[in-house]
C-alpha cells in the first residue's frame, strides 16, 4: 500500500509518500510560504535527488496540487499515476476528548475536528484545509486523522485535571491534553524494541526536545502524564514559550505592562523561553555558541534553566510511575545536542541514570544507547518518526474498514 502523509501548517505543507510493503519513503518534501510572495516546493526522491519549484501557491489546495503533480511527474516523480496513492494520513494537532486514537475520516469526524478548532485555533484550521483539499482532489481515496493529543487520552483524571472549579472543565473542557503524542508513542515503542523491554510491562520517560518540547511518562505502553497542558505553552522552557509560570506573575505583568489577553499570549508564546532569557536567539545552537564560546552569562543561565526544568520533570515522572526503566531523548535538540543530554542527566545517578560520556559525545541523529553498561536505567537516543507512525496507523485503519 502506498500512503501519502500530510502535515499542514498555517503556511506550509510537509509530505512523505510511503511504500508500506517495506516502510520505504519514496519521496518527501515541503511546500512553504503558502499565500505569500516567494512560495515554493522542495522535493526529494528516494535516491536523494532534490528539486525546488517556485510559483504562486495561493492556498493549501493549490499546494497539494503541486505535491501531487511532482509525485507523478515523469522527471521528478516516483509513481506513474494518482491511482497508486491508496490512502492519505493527516497529522491533526488537537482531538480534544473526542478522539482517543487515530480515526477513519468521514463527515462526522470532520465535524468533531471542527468543534476542536477553538482548542487549537492556530493548528487545527490548516490541518482541516489539507483534509478538505484531498476530498476535492482525490475524493475516492480514504483518509485517516492521527492526533497529537490522542496518545495522552490514557492519562488518569487526577493527572489531567487542573485545580480550578470543576464546572469550568465540564463547560469548556479545560484540562491537560498534552501534545507531541505521536512522537512520544513512536519513540517509547522503538526504545522498548531496542532495549529488549516488554513495552506492556515497562516504565519509560520520553523527552521530545526541540523548539517546542515536552516530557511524557509512558507506563506499560500508555501515557500516564505529560508536561504540556491545555495548550503547548505549559511545562518545559522552550525556544520561545515560557513553560510553567505562576499565574500570579502573568496577571502582574499584564497589569504593569497594561496588556490584554492576546498580547499576553504573544508574550509568553513568542517572546519568552530561551529567547527571552538569553536575549540571543530561540535556537539552541546559537545559545550554545554564545554560552560556551562567547561567555554570555544570560545564555549560560538559559541552558542551566532548560536542563534543570527537564530534570525536575524526569524526577517527578519517576515518582509518578514508581520507577523508570528507560530515558529516551528525541526531537531536534534531544537527538543532536550532546551537551543538553549530559546536562539533563547530571546528578540523576540516584535514580539509576548513568550517562556514558564517550557514547554521548558527538552523537547526532542516530539510534544509540548512551548509558553506562551497568546503568540501572537505560538512556537511549531515538530519532523520532511521526510520519511513519501516521502511515502505520493509516494502513491499519484503512485495511480494517
Amino acid at each position: 500500500m502506498k500512503i501519502l502523509v500530510l502535515n499542514c501548517g498555517s503556511s506550509s505543507i510537509k509530505y512523505q509518500l510511503f511504500n508500506m510493503a517495506d516502510q520505504l519513503v519514496l519521496a518527501k518534501g515541503v511546500v512553504e510560504k503558502i499565500g505569500m510572495q516567494g512560495s515554493f516546493l522542495k522535493h526529494e526522491k528516494e535516491s536523494g535527488d532534490k528539486v525546488k519549484f517556485e510559483g504562486e501557491i495561493l492556498d493549501h489546495k493549490i499546494g497539494i496540487e503541486y505535491v501531487l503533480g511532482v509525485l507523478t511527474s515523469q522527471k521528478h516523480g516516483c509513481i506513474t499515476g494518482l491511482e497508486e496513492i491508496e490512502a492519505v494520513g493527516h497529522r491533526v494537532v488537537h482531538g480534544g476528548e473526542a478522539f482517543k486514537g487515530s480515526v477513519f475520516i468521514n463527515d462526522e469526524v470532520i465535524q468533531e475536528m471542527e468543534n476542536c478548532v477553538e482548542l487549537a485555533p492556530l493548528h487545527n484550521p490548516p490541518n482541516l484545509k489539507g483534509i478538505y483539499a484531498m476530498q476535492a482532489l482525490l475524493p475516492d481515496v480514504p483518509q485517516v486523522g492521527v492526533f497529537d493529543t490522542a496518545f495522552h487520552q490514557t492519562m488518569p483524571q487526577h493527572a489531567y485535571m487542573y485545580g480550578i472549579p470543576y464546572a469550568l472543565y465540564t463547560k469548556y473542557g479545560i484540562r491537560r491534553y498534552g501534545f507531541h503524542g505521536t512522537s512520544h508513542r513512536y519513540v517509547a515503542r522503538r526504545a522498548a524494541e531496542i532495549l529488549g523491554l516488554d513495552q506492556e510491562n515497562s516504565k519509560i520517560i520520553s523527552c521530545h526536545l526541540g523548539n517546542g518540547a515536552s516530557v511524557c511518562a509512558v507506563k506499560n505502553g500508555e501515557s500516564v502524564d505529560t508536561s504540556m497542558g491545555f495548550t503547548p505553552v505549559e511545562g518545559l522552557i522552550m525556544g520561545t514559550r515560557s513553560g510553567d509560570i505562576d499565574l500570579g506573575a502573568v496577571t502582574f505583568i499584564m497589569d504593569k505592562e497594561k496588556i490584554g489577553t492576546k498580547s499576553a499570549s504573544t508574550l509568553f508564546n513568542k517572546h519568552a523561553g530561551m529567547l527571552g532569557i538569553s536575549g540571543v536567539s530561540s535556537d539552541a545552537r546559537d545559545i550554545e555558541i554564545a554560552a560556551l564560546e562567547n561567555g554570555n552569562e544570560r545564555a549560560q543561565l538559559a541552558m542551566k534553566m532548560y536542563d534543570y526544568r527537564i530534570r525536575k520533570y524526569i524526577g517527578s515522572y519517576a515518582a509518578a510511575m514508581g520507577g523508570v526503566d528507560a530515558l529516551v531523548f528525541t526531537g531536534g535538540i534531544g537527538e543532536n545536542a550532546d551537551i543538553t543530554r549530559a546536562g539533563v542527566c547530571e546528578d540523576l545517578e540516584f535514580l539509576g541514570i548513568e550517562l556514558d560520556e564517550d557514547l554521548n559525545n558527538g552523537l547526532r541523529g542516530k539510534e544509540q544507547l548512551i548509558s553506562k553498561e551497568g546503568s540501572k536505567v537505560k538512556v537511549v537516543v531515538v530519532p523520532t518518526n511521526e510520519e511513519l507512525m501516521i502511515a502505520i496507523d493509516t494502513e491499519t485503519i484503512v485495511k480494517n474498514q
